[in-house]
């Protein structure tokens, strides 16, 4: 599919079900970095207005560090257009919020995210990464490393950090998949009574989360832990705040490395090369942590809505208009990165945006590359390769770099421990 004015379509979500379309970003990227993208009607999901696609990494970095011009309050960071009757409540959350008033939720969140805080559930990630591992090898000769590894490793991790009971870790699972998947065919869409698909951000599909986060918040002022929720029960944040805090780290701290663990693993098992100069040590896992996070981010891209009148790689962006930032893209720009789509462990530097930049960088980021780095030195300890024993299911999203499921073949004796 094209655009009016040729260009390449990155928007149909139907078109990730193959991977990252680099070839189209790459046309983009070279003749229009800044591109008109329609957005018809797809997957039930009624058409929008349009927006600008950028491509590039420098400008990606500028739209995202400029929040003055691009706001992500405006029109929240969905490409999609929110209900008009929704947006005050979307614009509750951090994630949708500009300076000044991002800067002050951020700074009191921050406090919970303690490097001390944080370096306490190395320990239990690693006892974690090992025992899903070993029980996930010991099965057969063939595991699905999504459904037997890595999505119970990024779910636990994260209701350990939040001080989720085990008994409703489900729960947090549940609605993950209902707001990450929800242009996925295999999550049928809740419909409402004209039969349209309901907005999972939507006020009425985050009721039962946010009573949830109530009921746990009160729990966690009469009974404190060392856990995030704790903490931000005893902040001075309104309790809508505090709701919509929850639904972020809910929904972002459990998709983040649930998209990037087995994304890593997929990257190296295609590149045979690299993946032995892991496992020999040449390479350092956390430099390798920051090439796997390149190739494969968690999110392909986030919206950005102009706040006034400006100009953007030559082209005259309007006030009110959508500006899509591609992530997936700028981490594959050949002026920036040298032989880009080519796997090198040991690239430095390494400018990726996977995190995003600006005010918005993802406030998790140490968190999650804690939890990589431990992943993968523990399914180097536990095998001497993988292999892919079938081909991955990717979620149909041009939001998640999601996967669905990866079928892998352990290889050879384990690597030593260091």
């Amino acid at each position: 599919m094209e655009n009016a004015d040729d260009t390449p379509d990155v928007f149909d979500p139907r078109i990730y079900a193959a991977g990252i379309p680099h070839d189209r970003f790459r046309v983009l990227r070279d003749r229009a970095p800044v591109a008109r993208q329609e957005e018809p009607e797809i997957l039930g999901w009624p058409a929008g207005s349009g927006f600008w696609a950028v491509t590039r990494h420098a400008d990606v970095v500028r739209v995202l560090k400029d929040s003055g011009t691009y706001s992500s309050y405006l029109g929240a960071t969905q490409i999609r257009d929110p209900d008009p009757a929704d947006l005050p409540f979307i614009r509750r959350m951090m994630l949708n919020q500009d300076p000044p008033a991002h800067g002050r939720l951020r700074r009191l969140v921050s406090r919970a995210f303690t490097p001390g805080r944080i370096e306490r559930f190395a320990v239990t990630a690693r006892e974690r990464a090992r025992e899903l591992l070993g029980a996930a090898f010991a099965a057969g000769d063939e595991v699905d490393l999504v459904r037997a590894v890595t999505d119970d490793y990024a779910l636990l991790n994260l209701t350990d950090l939040l001080g989720v009971p085990a008994s409703d870790r489900r729960l947090l699972h549940a609605w993950t998949e209902r707001v990450i998947a929800y242009q996925d065919p295999d999550e049928p869409p809740v419909l409402d009574a004209e039969g349209r698909p309901v907005n999972p951000r939507s006020p009425a599909m985050l009721a039962e989360m946010f009573a949830y986060a109530q009921e746990l918040a009160a729990y966690k002022r009469a009974h404190p832990a060392d856990d995030v929720m704790s903490v931000l029960a005893a902040s001075e944040l309104a309790d809508a705040e505090l709701e919509m805090f929850f639904f972020l780290l809910t929904v972002a701290g459990n998709d983040t490395v649930r998209s990037a663990a087995p994304g890593g693993i997929l990257a190296l098992a295609g590149h045979p090369d690299e993946q032995r100069r892991l496992w020999s040590g040449e390479v350092s896992v956390d430099t390798a942590v920051d090439e796997l996070l390149r190739v494969h981010p968690p999110v392909l891209s986030f919206r950005r809505t102009a706040a006034r009148d400006t100009e953007l790689a030559g082209r005259r962006i309007r006030e009110g208009d959508k500006v899509v930032v591609f992530h997936a893209s700028a981490n594959h720009d050949e002026r920036v990165f040298a032989d880009p789509h080519r796997l090198d462990l040991g690239r430095t530097p390494n400018p990726h945006v996977s995190f995003g930049d600006g005010p918005h960088v993802c406030l998790g980021a140490h968190f999650a590359r804690l939890q990589l780095r431990v992943f993968h030195e523990e399914v180097r300890a536990a095998c001497g390769g993988l292999a892919l024993a079938g081909p991955p299911r990717r979620l149909v999203s041009n939001f998640v770099n999601g996967i669905k499921s990866l079928p892998v073949r352990p290889l050879g004796p384990s690597a030593p421990r260091s």
